[in-house]
């Protein structure tokens, strides 16, 4: 059985606590930046045809892989509270391996991006896109280096209440994008 170490002040596991904390200093970050882009956006219809450049394939690519990998997460956090350490580890590696199939995506889409003139300086829409997205991708692999972290001592059964640590972190990157597709793909 998969148990988080509880204070005894509160109820709630403080691993829990902690990674919600967490989360809500990165909605703050994720937020400003969501926040500044749409202000700016609002002054400046022109975008529209800067947006029109991004690569919708690619993105809705990594949308598809991102939610997937999002599942791995769920059936390892499932697996773990079975007491299933290697079936997590396993489900664990599935989302590790999602992480990098997106940022091998997202390295093809920056070349092609940047070889045919859009760059971070072109623009302010380029700029945000180059922030908002490596800003992500930095989640991603952070994220993906926590998992596999966990992965391996799930595998041997050690410390499976962490399985739905990485987990949740890995829904919020997930939900970030969700919201960064259609602001700097679709919204054109």
């Amino acid at each position: 059985m998969s148990t988080l170490v509880r204070n005894q002040s509160t109820p709630t596991p403080t691993g829990r606590v902690a990674l919600w904390w967490f989360l809500a200093s990165e909605v703050a970050i994720f937020g400003g930046a969501v926040a500044c882009y749409l202000l700016y956006r609002a002054k400046h219809p022109e975008w529209a045809e800067h947006a029109a450049h991004t690569v919708n394939a690619a993105g809705a690519l990594n949308t598809v892989v991102l939610l997937s990998s999002s599942l791995t997460a769920v059936l390892a956090h499932a697996a773990a509270e079975k007491g299933d350490g290697p079936k997590a580890a396993k489900m664990l590696g599935l989302t590790v391996l999602g992480g990098l199939i997106f940022l091998c995506v997202k390295t093809w889409e920056y070349a092609h991006e940047i070889m045919a003139g859009y760059t971070p300086v072109e623009n302010l829409f380029w700029s945000f896109y180059y922030l908002m997205t490596g800003l992500h991708a930095a989640h991603v692999i952070g994220g993906g280096t926590a998992i596999a972290i966990v992965a391996l001592g799930a595998r041997k059964g050690e410390n499976l209440g962490r399985v739905e640590l990485v987990a949740l972190y890995w829904h919020f990157v997930d939900v970030v994008w969700i919201f960064l597709f259609p602001l700097l793909y679709l919204a054109n």
